[in-house]
């Protein structure tokens, strides 16, 4: 589809965790610069410290959606559910194009598998490209992203 895609996509294959990659492609538009940007996605990666839960790439469009139709007036409930309701939208998309919400079923995980797995992240080897979707997943975030939001 669009350039960010395409960004997002790089920004993981080069090392980026699920959620950074989808909203660092996307954290220009909101004046963020690519350092807080990694920070404030980094804990979202792996299903969320690596839980295997909500899929970080998931994630990262709840923070693009938030920049986009969140509020910071804690009163106004009509933005609040503006912003709810868009998250929600944003959810059967992307759950549509992938088959899930949450990171174990991506990956084709048992609960115990993915809570056996640790908290110390994959090396990223050319075989550990081969065998997850993440990329693809990632790529289709953004993907939706830019439909939703513009370019």
């Amino acid at each position: 589809m669009g350039e960010r895609a395409d960004r997002a996509y790089e920004y993981f294959m080069n090392g980026c965790n699920c959620a950074q990659a989808v909203f660092l492609a996307f954290a220009d538009r909101y004046g963020i610069d690519e350092k807080n940007a990694l920070l404030l996605a980094s804990g979202f990666g792996g299903g969320m410290g690596r839980m295997r839960e909500v899929c970080g790439a998931f994630s990262g469009m709840v923070l693009v959606c938030g920049m986009e139709t969140g509020t910071a007036d804690l009163a106004n409930g009509v933005q609040k559910a503006i912003n709810y309701q868009a998250v929600r939208n944003l959810a059967e998309q992307f759950k549509e194009q992938n088959g899930a919400l949450y990171c174990r079923e991506l990956l084709g995980l048992t609960q115990k598998q993915a809570a056996a797995e640790g908290a110390a992240p994959a090396e990223r080897t050319q075989q550990y490209y081969k065998k997850r979707p993440c990329p693809e997943i990632v790529r289709s975030a953004a993907e939706i992203l830019e439909k939703e939001f513009g370019e």
